[in-house]
């Protein structure tokens, strides 16, 4: 017997998502996962581990809400955001519902809801990048959840506010509506968070990942209404953050670890200016789209080409070729100095 064949059936036709260290490469310039080029540096300041760990660490909670603007009650700790998404597919979608996300965007929505049996519906981005609230009209039957994802993985752009608040009152009722802020450090004036209290139908997923330079943690969290929140915890595991992980995260949310991260932000927002200033020189590129994030989605002549070009030297950025409307597309995360140089001078020798 197979023991494929006992696997639920959407299980076996299911295609995992495919993450940077799923994909594999070997290199010595990493820059295909959006993560932050270097390491902070923390000693763990709690040293037993023989207790469960708290189900919510208080010290964690607190410092995210402070950080966040919102009150304690307004957050809940995940193993990252990618838990997040499908804690909330799981709380509120029976098996006849479905989930609406807008391609090009972040894959776990999808691979997520086909994990827990859920049709999805898509309905993609304009050719500008923005909500085409027409279709999603069209398409709200039987939706029960609604992502998106601003600034958007992997274009790198902002979803237009009037068009979030737009979905949020079509929505109104009838489905939770997800706004993933995974990189908002990198444009804090956008966030949605001032809506909460507007939309009790409001999800907004973060993390520590990013900005925080943590995406070796495993640390996010979902900011909604209280009761929205009661329901997640409903269906979270008892103990999602380990013991290490809640004394780190403590330490990041503390008012030094914001400051730091706020410097570690500016730098990089320089850098990333300076990669596109560099890139924009190159007969090779076609285009580099806006980007509000810590990444450039660059379309190139010919990406596949670059892609592999720098993948053989050892230089690991992530090919979107495949993704809708991003043929020949390459997102690049913004790395060192010395890495963007690298990365600028490898495409320079290939015109």
């Amino acid at each position: 017997m197979q023991i494929t064949k006992l696997s639920r059936k959407n299980i076996q036709a299911l295609t995992p998502y495919q993450s940077a260290r799923r994909l594999g490469g070997r290199g010595d310039v990493w820059l295909n996962a959006n993560e932050y080029p270097t390491s902070p540096d923390f000693d763990l300041l709690t040293r037993q581990f023989n207790r469960y760990p708290e189900a919510q660490p208080a010290a964690v909670i607190d410092g995210y809400a402070q950080y966040a603007g919102v009150d304690s009650q307004n957050v809940l700790v995940s193993r990252g955001g990618d838990e997040s998404i499908e804690l909330i597919i799981r709380a509120f979608c029976e098996a006849d519902d479905s989930v609406l996300y807008c391609p090009p965007t972040y894959g776990m929505y999808g691979v997520s809801a086909e994990t827990c049996g859920v049709a999805v519906k898509t309905v993609p981005l304009t050719a500008d990048f923005q909500l085409d609230l027409p279709e999603i009209a069209r398409h709200l039957d039987g939706v029960k959840v609604v992502f998106v994802c601003s600034p958007n993985n992997p274009t790198g752009g902002l979803i237009k506010r009037p068009d979030l608040l737009e979905l949020l009152q079509m929505t109104a009722g009838r489905a939770i509506v997800v706004v993933d802020e995974a990189y908002i450090e990198f444009c804090p004036t956008v966030t949605m968070v001032n809506e909460l209290g507007n939309f009790p139908h409001l999800a907004i997923i973060r993390t520590l990942s990013k900005a925080f330079a943590l995406a070796g943690l495993r640390c996010g969290f979902t900011l909604a209404s209280p009761e929205l929140i009661g329901i997640l915890q409903k269906v979270i595991a008892p103990y999602p953050l380990p013991v290490p992980v809640s004394d780190i995260a403590a330490q990041a949310l503390a008012p030094q670890g914001i400051a730091t991260m706020q410097a570690r932000v500016a730098k990089l927002n320089a850098l990333r200016a300076d990669l596109q200033k560099n890139l924009a020189k190159l007969p090779l590129v076609e285009q580099i789209f806006a980007s509000e994030a810590n990444y450039l989605l660059v379309k190139f002549k010919d990406g596949q080409k670059v892609f592999q070009a720098l993948w053989d030297q050892g230089i690991i950025l992530r090919n979107q070729h495949t993704a809708l409307s991003l043929a020949n597309c390459v997102r690049i995360t913004v790395g060192t100095a010395d890495e963007n140089r690298r990365v600028v001078q490898a495409i320079s020798a290939m015109s």
